[in-house]
């Protein structure tokens, strides 16, 4: 307190309200994989270093453009309509394909994220679990190594690596998944959206028994994984020199470009036909943006599904109830694959809202996991400022409040479940209560806080009858 002296008027403002929790981002994905180059101001300066972007042009600038994959078309005469008509088409198999994942996520609603660049498009292009030690510059890395630069960072609540399904062997895929699990389990504050492993095929149940094994026992509440790959309306890379297209057309392989002047009718049908082909991804990068999406239009505890995908064709295998019932409930392995379906005039649609843990009833659902991510580090972060104060009953009260009043808010917006507060939540702080004198004595304030999160109605069942007439 302070000490008077000189006759005056002295004003003193008393704090009366507690201090308040502030939230934290909840859809800040982090993605991971190969880049055209990774510049700010010199080469390569920002490989293996996480960076905050907030649009594909932001992308474009500090990452590049797609990978220059090589199309052939093989192109006759059709003499049925005098025109010309394509005989086949050689689909690249795209390795690089981090930059249509994160325009994906863009086009679906996302908005701010982190790309970590583990490495620059290779002329014999290869995905990596691990660098490359005996490189000469020190610049190509493993997917890996870009998994354990983002547990450096707080920010990232969402962990995306795509090019994890181009991994050469599907033991290196276990082990990053694993890796993905087992770090969103140590720091506790985010969540990894995983593909399935040949999500481009059609599993039938044994072979989806053997994806799931990959994901391992473990910390399988802090994912979900989605299943099939999807075809974008998106086309493949054309070059500006249009020279990453061959034509062979009545002889030898020409790149596009040179057919322009000498047979300009081929050059025009070629370049009509690129727009029928389409990018078939995995979905990883769309379903990030329907959780920012989602996040931002309704909160963190809604179910980031029944929302139609942007800028998908379909998903390359068709699902029906039968198929996706050996995908949601899983009496094996207890581990729940998210379908992505097709429905006639609703589009693509997320179907499914579970984490890999799909027997548990604690951590069944997607948004209630991720809603407990939230509300944990955000009074986490929100406490600091209690460390060192006097653990006695006015921090106590200070922090109860902090709390209280927070989850107050959410069970306004829906989040919690009941009919008052005192249904929807607890918050117990105190002696004799949380702590003892010993953990008084030894500098513990222990905080118990229990949450009844709101569950998607995911199964809804109307049950009709017939009424004998009264009257």
């Amino acid at each position: 307190m302070a000490t008077y002296r000189t006759p005056d008027v002295y004003v003193e403002e008393i704090s009366v309200f507690p201090p308040s929790v502030a939230e934290v981002e909840t859809a800040i994905p982090a993605f991971i994989g190969y880049t055209a180059k990774a510049m700010k101001k010199a080469a390569d300066d920002l490989i293996l270093e996480p960076t905050k972007i907030y649009s594909l042009k932001e992308y474009e600038n500090y990452f590049g453009l797609p990978a220059e994959d090589v199309l052939t078309f093989t192109v006759a005469d059709d003499a049925g309509t005098g025109g010309l008509k394509v005989t086949s088409f050689a689909e690249p198999d795209l390795k690089y394909i981090l930059y249509y994942s994160v325009k994906m996520f863009f086009d679906n609603g996302g908005g701010q994220c982190y790309i970590v660049s583990v490495g620059t498009y290779q002329s014999t292009p290869a995905i990596d679990l691990n660098g490359d030690s005996s490189s000469v510059k020190a610049t190509m890395y493993g997917l890996q190594d870009g998994l354990d630069k983002v547990a450096l960072f707080d920010e990232p609540t969402l962990i995306v690596i795509p090019e994890a399904v181009k991994l050469s062997t599907s033991g290196e895929y276990q082990t990053l998944a694993q890796a993905a699990l087992l770090q969103c389990n140590t720091l506790g504050d985010r969540f990894a959206i995983f593909d399935i492993y040949e999500g481009g095929s059609n599993l039938d149940s044994s072979a989806l028994n053997t994806t799931r094994g990959y994901f391992g026992n473990n910390y399988l509440k802090y994912g979900g994984a989605y299943y099939p790959f999807l075809r974008t309306s998106m086309n493949y890379y054309l070059k500006t020199d249009e020279s990453n297209v061959d034509v062979i057309y009545g002889g030898p392989s020409a790149t596009l470009n040179t057919l322009k002047s000498s047979k300009t009718a081929v050059y025009n049908f070629v370049k009509s036909e690129l727009k029928n082909h389409h990018v078939v991804l995995p979905p990883s990068g769309a379903v990030a943006g329907v959780y920012a999406a989602t996040d931002s239009n309704r909160g963190v505890w809604k179910a980031p599904a029944n929302v139609s995908l942007a800028n998908v064709l379909e998903p390359v295998i068709k699902l029906d109830n039968a198929h996706q019932d050996t995908l949601n409930v899983d009496s094996d392995t207890g581990k729940s694959i998210n379908a992505i379906r097709a429905f006639a005039g609703k589009g693509t649609l997320v179907w499914g809202a579970r984490t890999l843990a799909g027997n548990d009833n604690e951590w069944r659902y997607i948004p209630v996991r991720r809603f407990f991510n939230m509300v944990e580090e955000s009074v986490k972060k929100s406490t600091y400022w209690a460390v060192f104060e006097p653990n006695d009953a006015n921090t106590w009260i200070k922090v109860r409040g902090m709390i209280e009043s927070y989850l107050t808010q959410k069970w306004r917006e829906g989040a919690l479940a009941g009919a008052t507060p005192k249904d929807a939540f607890f918050v117990k702080c105190g002696l004799g209560i949380t702590m003892t004198a010993q953990d008084i004595l030894e500098g513990r304030m222990n905080v118990e806080i229990g949450m009844a999160a709101v569950r998607p109605a995911e199964f809804i069942i109307l049950k009709f009858s017939h009424k004998l007439q009264t009257s």
